[in-house]
């Protein structure tokens, strides 16, 4: 894993009456780890299991009273199940008497269902919220919600991190403009809908931005894709938020190669879901690497080249720390 974060100061605890401590579920527990360490502090002493019938059971080793509490806990796969164990977490750290309870959700799973596409739909992320805020979470700490939006969905503070410094640094580095030509690069949105973001790491990079337009011309007919501004001879970076199946972005690259004769593909986002085959299809394409944040754990059977991950850590280390001073922040950005 790269962690390729710059030391931004130390991570400075200023203690005013109450503790501050890092717990952790299921889902990421390595995260949790690697923020406890940032901030000098040990885990929690606590376990998650389950009961022989499948019931979550929670227990906390260590009293919690009047502290200041984040849980580390992203909701990915399997989703449920992890979603229930922060429910739980929070319920129990909450009549346990602690001060504060901070959901650190490194991975926000259901934000994709953020509206009804058609009638009769259920918005889910919403759901998701409310029972984070009836379970008794204060405040939510996240990275890269697939829309900005559903921090509205939420009657509590969300703190919505930015992915895009630590792939701008690592991109800046890799393809250093001493030695690299960033004319010959350029930033491609794998769809109209993440032009806003794409165009906002593409001016950090110093580099071009195109775009794929996907479209149906008439039902049942195969997808056409088009790329909107000039690739041809470039190297090009797929920039997105969500890798999941990675059907979409592979078929992105194989576009920008093929149609936009693109001289290589590489790929970033801030969550690799990586569900069904996804990996598999990942090593089989043109993309030449596939980087994403640590918000979700590689599959535990991974054991190709192509995808790596950066360490988000720090950045959620810095931002706890500035949680709990009650100092702002939106100057990490």
């Amino acid at each position: 894993m790269d962690t390729n974060v710059e030391n931004e100061g130390e991570f400075i605890m200023n203690f005013h009456g109450k503790d501050i401590k890092i717990f952790t579920a299921n889902s990421n527990p390595m995260v949790a780890k690697r923020i406890a360490e940032c901030l000098g502090l040990p885990l929690g002493k606590s376990e998650v299991g389950t009961f022989s019938d499948g019931e979550i059971a929670v227990s906390l080793f260590e009293s919690v009273r009047g502290s200041d509490c984040f849980i580390v806990q992203s909701t990915c796969s399997p989703v449920n199940n992890n979603i229930m164990e922060l429910l739980i977490m929070i319920d129990a750290m909450k009549r346990a008497s602690a001060a504060r309870i901070t959901a650190v959700i490194p991975y926000f799973g259901y934000a994709r269902q953020d509206r009804k596409a058609k009638a009769r739909d259920p918005i889910s992320a919403k759901l998701v919220a409310n029972l984070i805020t009836r379970a008794g979470a204060d405040r939510v700490l996240t990275m890269d919600l697939h829309a900005a939006q559903i921090q509205g969905f939420f009657d509590i503070p969300v703190d919505n991190m930015l992915g895009n410094p630590l792939f701008t640094r690592y991109y800046m580095s890799k393809f250093d403009e001493k030695l690299f030509n960033h004319d010959e690069f350029c930033v491609v949105s794998p769809d109209v809908g993440s032009v806003a973001r794409s165009r906002t790491f593409a001016a950090k990079v110093h580099m071009g931005l195109a775009i794929v337009d996907k479209r149906r011309q008439r039902a049942n007919m195969c997808e056409v894709m088009n790329i909107i501004g000039d690739v041809e001879g470039k190297t090009c970076i797929l920039f997105d938020d969500i890798v999941d199946t990675a059907g979409s972005l592979c078929n992105a690259a194989e576009a920008i190669k093929t149609i936009g004769k693109a001289k290589a593909v590489y790929a970033c986002a801030s969550h690799g879901v990586l569900s069904g085959n996804a990996t598999q299809r990942i090593e089989d394409s043109c993309i030449e690497e596939l980087m994403v944040l640590n918000t979700i754990p590689l599959p535990a059977d991974y054991t190709g080249k192509k995808i790596r991950q950066l360490d988000a850590s720090p950045i959620f280390a810095k931002a706890i720390t500035r949680i709990y001073n009650e100092t702002s922040i939106s100057s990490l950005f």
